[in-house]
């Protein structure tokens, strides 16, 4: 099948490479067509996924609420591979999928703690052009959170932007990960969903 992305595949060889498309198999099954795209600059990938790889380290953010910080970002950008990528990771590493499942939809959804839809309403208003972070969300955000669950959030949030935004402009797109374990399919937004500020859960 043609790829759909804006830059075309290439083989992704040398003993890095081979690294890569073993561990890619492994943990989705599959070697994702984005890595293909990236591997015309392979510093550039490695760089990203060793940035990424620390990322994922920082621990002073409960992981979950860091999952669907990322995901509530991707879906303002309008990433599908990111939402996906995320989805089968909370399944991956045993995080609470079924609210995972309803990140698109956080608004209508009655899934979530008043601090968990602060989180992604803070998320949202990050990613929005311009940014829309009042002083008031991160007011509650620091009493709740304290600062450095804070500075890492907003730091998750800012690294998800520059991934998904690079992902929606190269045209990588979903390969439904989350499909291949099994999990249901992400829950749709409302038409006309409400982007009023968060209600008390």
């Amino acid at each position: 099948m043609a790829s759909n992305t804006r830059v075309p595949p290439t083989e992704i060889t040398g003993l890095y490479g081979a690294l890569l498309k073993t561990i890619s198999r492994r943990i989705f099954g599959q070697v994702p067509e984005g890595a293909a795209v990236m591997w015309h600059h392979p510093a550039v990938l490695k760089d990203s996924m060793a940035f990424g790889r620390k990322v994922d380290s920082w621990n002073r953010l409960d992981p979950n609420l860091a999952s669907f910080a990322a995901m509530a970002a991707a879906g303002v950008v309008g990433c599908g591979f990111c939402l996906d990528l995320h989805y089968f990771m909370t399944h991956d590493r045993g995080l609470d999928e079924a609210k995972a499942r309803e990140v698109p939809r956080w608004r209508q959804s009655t899934a979530f703690t008043h601090l968990e839809r602060r989180v992604m309403e803070y998320a949202e208003a990050m990613s929005s052009t311009p940014p829309a972070v009042t002083d008031e969300m991160s007011a509650a955000l620091l009493e709740e959170l304290g600062a450095p669950a804070l500075v890492e959030l907003t730091a998750r949030i800012a690294f998800m932007n520059s991934s998904a935004r690079g992902n929606v402009a190269l045209g990588i797109r979903s390969q439904e990960f989350s499909a291949s374990c099994g999990l249901p399919p992400l829950a749709a937004a409302s038409a006309g969903a409400s982007a009023d500020a968060v209600a008390p859960a």
